[in-house]
């Protein structure tokens, strides 16, 4: 690894590069196409690699760009994104032996944009089956490993987004979030990953796991490059009712600010219990750094976090239960045993439970947005530990890999049931060198908020340039 490597450039650094000619799109292209030859088979992190189609597109952006034409601020920039997101001709198998050979006969409105907006693609992610499990096991392709310890869990679902962001074998990459699956492989893999509001950006055209908790967002190296990413993707589409009417916001801008004079709580409870030793020097460092740049950082008492998390659990398992029971009667076997556990879980609740719990929903985001009235975004950690180990995380073969993975999504759920947006920063180290990433929770639509801070926040740090060292 070098300093003048292209992949090691972040997605703004390098789109600028391409615009102004300092590197080419091919050189990009080839730089991340060199790191994945040399670390996929120790990584597992890709599902596809398009390797002649990404450098011929990468061709064509170059030509373009002499030419004097651009198609917009990702101009020749590769990216791979999860294999939920389809593409129209392109096979997406979301992660499961059910649709292997599933091609596509649209592209989703994230990847549309994006392309629009000049990126390239370089294949295609791994993820856990269908998008349904937080740690990167997959039965049918193998676990995707950490690449700053190998016998480390990712985080999942977005498994293979995590780790090849944090390996530099792709710039950026769309993850999903459901129940924390852009910020655990963002706090596990050390890189930045954003948790957008339910309906800013479009879930058209992407794997459906659970209709009310679903949301699109960017993993990627900096702040900066998932308000970039964002703004690109976010705004109203016929093709998805449930998006916005407003106009995109603008998300940069913010970017750019200071963060004197912001009030950030950090939770009194819930999510500074129990937390590894690690994890809570970090958190208190990261207030300290916030608390430098100017911000007040003050305690704040939030709702009942436990029923939120308890809440969440429910809707996902009977909304991922009613999309699979077809498959469930007609393929039973073709699912990973875990999986098909999981789904089956979901046809045992009763309608009214789940009514009930979706009309409690309004109230509960009321009482938080009281609750968190006087700080403009709360501080908190995104997991109490650092990753496990695939090996103790692995439901089956492990005696108590379930109460792992449990205590794995306890601080992510609860933003997830009040849709809110949460950006998870890279803020430390383990004293065994694995990352910990911290969350900022904003109000809904307020990524702007979340984003300041994070930068601001990278503006005084390093964390987020530092990357593993895979030889």
């Amino acid at each position: 690894m070098t300093a003048t490597e292209p992949a090691l450039l972040s997605v703004t650094e390098v789109a600028a590069a391409i615009a102004s000619k300092t590197i080419s799109s091919r050189e990009a292209t080839q730089s991340c196409l060199d790191r994945i030859a040399k670390f996929q088979p120790r990584l597992n992190a890709y599902m596809a690699i398009e390797a002649d189609a990404a450098l011929a597109a990468a061709d064509a952006a170059d030509k373009e760009l002499a030419q004097g034409k651009s198609r917009g601020p990702l101009h020749g920039v590769p990216m791979a994104h999860k294999d939920m997101y389809y593409e129209a001709g392109k096979v997406s198998t979301c992660g499961s032996k059910i649709r292997k050979d599933f091609v596509a006969s649209t592209t989703s409105t994230a990847v549309a944009r994006l392309q629009a907006a000049g990126s390239i693609r370089l294949g295609t992610l791994q993820m856990s089956e269908f998008a349904y499990g937080p740690t990167g096991h997959n039965a049918h392709f193998g676990a995707v490993h950490n690449p700053w310890h190998i016998d480390h869990v990712t985080g999942g679902s977005s498994s293979g987004s995590g780790s090849a962001v944090a390996a530099r074998l792709t710039f950026a990459a769309l993850g999903s979030d459901t129940g924390g699956s852009i910020r655990m492989p963002a706090h596990f893999c050390g890189v930045s990953g954003l948790k957008t509001t339910v309906g800013l950006v479009s879930r058209a055209g992407a794997m459906p796991l659970s209709q009310s908790l679903d949301t699109v967002g960017p993993l990627a190296r900096t702040a900066v490059d998932c308000a970039l990413l964002t703004q690109l993707m976010a705004g109203a589409d016929a093709a998805d009712p449930t998006t916005r009417s407003a106009p995109a916001p603008d998300l940069l801008s913010p970017t750019k600010a200071n963060i004197k004079g912001l009030r950030i709580g950090i939770p009194d409870a819930f999510y500074v219990d129990d937390l590894d030793g690690d994890v809570a020097r970090v958190l208190d460092e990261t207030a300290k750094v916030l608390a430098d740049e100017g911000a007040n950082v003050v305690r704040v008492t939030l709702t009942d976090q436990s029923r939120l998390t308890a809440a969440s659990q429910l809707l996902l398992a009977v909304e991922a239960a009613a999309f699979h029971k077809k498959w469930m009667i007609e393929r039973p076997d073709d699912y990973g045993a875990q999986v098909l556990m999981r789904l089956q879980n979901g046809l045992a609740v009763p309608a009214i439970t789940y009514l009930e719990t979706l009309r409690w929903r309004g109230l509960a985001l009321a009482a938080h947005l009281e609750a968190v009235s006087n700080v403009d975004a709360v501080l908190a950690p995104v997991a109490p530990v650092p990753a496990p180990t695939i090996a103790d995380s692995d439901v089956g073969n492990k005696t108590g890999a379930e109460a792992v993975i449990q205590n794995l999504t306890r601080f992510t759920r609860p933003i997830n049931y009040l849709g809110l947006p949460s950006l998870a920063v890279p803020a430390g180290f383990s004293a065994s060198g694995l990352p910990i990433g911290l969350q900022l929770i904003g109000r809904p639509f307020d990524e702007a908020m979340v984003l300041r801070i994070g930068a601001a926040f990278q503006r005084a740090t390093d964390f987020h340039t530092r990357a593993p060292r895979l030889s």
